[in-house]
């Protein structure tokens, strides 16, 4: 059974990957064996390049910003030209922001919605017709549990989220007698940048905290599990399953 969860010679693509959630995830894909290539928007790839030089796989960094659609052009290529494969793909790019839907940025709606749902398309479509060809893969979004609520001021978010969650069925529908098994995974309420502020909200923290039957908000090694389950020969049988790693808040 170990050898179904091993990734050598697997090559995965992680957008972004250079922090929080997504630094964790390439991480952890590359101590499984994987070769790792990362997209983020950061010139930078600070941590990600030290902890993955610690593991033995090797690294490729591309700079862009996934929410321009030229920018996404080519991407699935350049990882193929530097490892000559494409096994599996976690699309875990996103951004937040939050504000009253009545007075909702549109020039911030069309970066969120271009990042976190066109862009999940795209590279999906991009990375389908190479695994394909390969005779397989593995395609993980990164949902949320915004996927099945409704959120609050975060209208944008909670509609490419949403999406996402359609996308990952209609996708696997097509996809999964290719061999091209598409699924999600929806975090819930981690403790990375993107949830600081609430985090540091002394009255939304404890609200959360207390609503969580774990008792706790997830860390980022709670998502490797899951998503080494997913990328691995260990679900070969599994297509279009949103699955959500969130200490019980939707059961409640």
């Amino acid at each position: 059974m170990k050898n179904r969860f091993d990734l050598s010679g697997k090559v995965a693509l992680i957008t972004g990957g250079r922090r929080g959630l997504g630094l964790a995830m390439s991480v952890g894909l590359a101590r499984a064996g994987a070769n790792v290539a990362v997209v983020a928007a950061g010139e930078d790839p600070g941590e990600l390049a030290s902890r993955i030089a610690a593991t033995d796989a090797e690294l490729l960094y591309i700079q862009a910003d996934l929410a321009d659609r030229r920018q996404r052009s080519g991407l699935v290529e350049k990882v193929i030209e530097r490892f000559g494969r494409l096994d599996i793909l976690v699309n875990g790019a996103g951004i937040q922001h939050r504000q009253p839907a009545m007075e909702f940025d549109l020039g911030k709606w069309d970066e969120i919605l271009s990042l976190m749902l066109t862009g999940v398309f795209e590279l999906s479509q991009q990375a389908a017709r190479v695994m394909e060809k390969q005779g397989g893969g593995k395609i993980i979004h990164i949902a949320s549990l915004a996927s099945f609520q409704g959120g609050w001021t975060t209208p944008a978010y909670t509609a490419a989220k949403h999406g996402v969650a359609g996308l990952t069925k209609a996708m696997a529908n097509e996809w999964a007698a290719k061999n091209i098994h598409v699924n999600a995974i929806a975090p819930g309420y981690f403790d990375t940048d993107m949830c600081r502020a609430l985090k540091n909200d002394p009255v939304r923290e404890p609200q959360i905290r207390n609503r969580i039957p774990a008792g706790r908000w997830g860390k980022p090694e709670d998502l490797l599990g899951p998503l080494l389950f997913l990328a691995s020969d260990a679900s070969n049988y599994v297509d279009g399953h949103v699955l959500v790693v969130d200490g019980g808040w939707m059961g409640r």
